[in-house]
């Protein structure tokens, strides 16, 4: 297997003094689809959002791409090519959707073939036909293309997708599904936070369960989907 793009080891977050997550560790590689799966409430947006900086954490030890993430600031982290879709989009919606996937072009790294509008468009259908629309005049789905859409304009390595599935209808799901396995074949990696058990195990190569904010297993999409006493203990399914 190739060299692990993001490493964590023994992340520990805090919500003011009220820990939320216990040692959680785990490898991302190039390519990779892995999801953190688990109840509501379970720990998978806050890991999200320790790795990029965004809650307190402690004992925290994470590389991207052989860089120490510990201390560095949210645009920092962004800027070494991890990319991060929040579970509540956080558009501009008073910008157009071409508009808004400017705000997110960066340089593509060397070697790689970036991401352009035309290239999204191909890939989001939907966005092609409202080019012109403002954020504000777009569903909660149409909202959650745009914003994998415009962070993909800054052509990241790995990206953390929090809940993309969450309160959209199954025809966007599905296209949802697809564009991650586009991803997949661009060779950017995803960690994917998901409740929808059906969307995760259609896509994800491996799989980590997270309770009470501890990782209770890790190991190939497979194998949890083999393993019902675990899936009905921690998922519920």
């Amino acid at each position: 297997m190739s060299k692990p793009l993001l490493e964590i080891w023994n992340l520990c977050a805090f919500y003011g003094r009220a820990q939320v997550l216990f040692d959680v560790t785990f490898r991302l590689h190039p390519g990779e689809v892995m999801a953190l799966v688990g109840r509501n409430g379970a720990g998978k947006t806050t890991t999200l959002k320790a790795i990029m900086g965004l809650v307190s954490a402690s004992a925290k030890q994470a590389t991207f791409k052989g860089h120490s993430l510990d201390r560095l600031p949210t645009y920092r982290i962004a800027r070494l090519g991890l990319g991060y879709v929040p579970e509540d989009r956080r558009i501009f919606t008073d910008l157009t959707v071409e508009e808004n996937l400017e705000t997110g072009r960066r340089p593509a790294g060397a070697g790689r073939s970036p991401w352009t509008p035309e290239r999204l468009f191909r890939l989001f259908p939907n966005l092609a036909e409202m080019r012109g629309r403002r954020g504000n005049q777009m569903s909660g789905g149409e909202q959650q293309m745009l914003s994998i859409a415009r962070t993909l304009m800054g052509n990241p390595d790995a990206i953390l997708l929090d809940e993309p599935s969450e309160g959209i209808a199954p025809v966007i799901v599905q296209t949802m599904a697809e564009a991650v396995r586009a991803m997949k074949a661009e060779g950017v990696a995803v960690l994917l936070s998901e409740q929808n058990w059906a969307f995760a195990a259609g896509i994800s190569d491996r799989a980590c369960v997270i309770e009470r904010g501890e990782i209770r297993f890790q190991g190939s999409m497979a194998e949890l989907m083999a393993d019902e006493a675990l899936r009905a203990e921690t998922l519920g399914v």
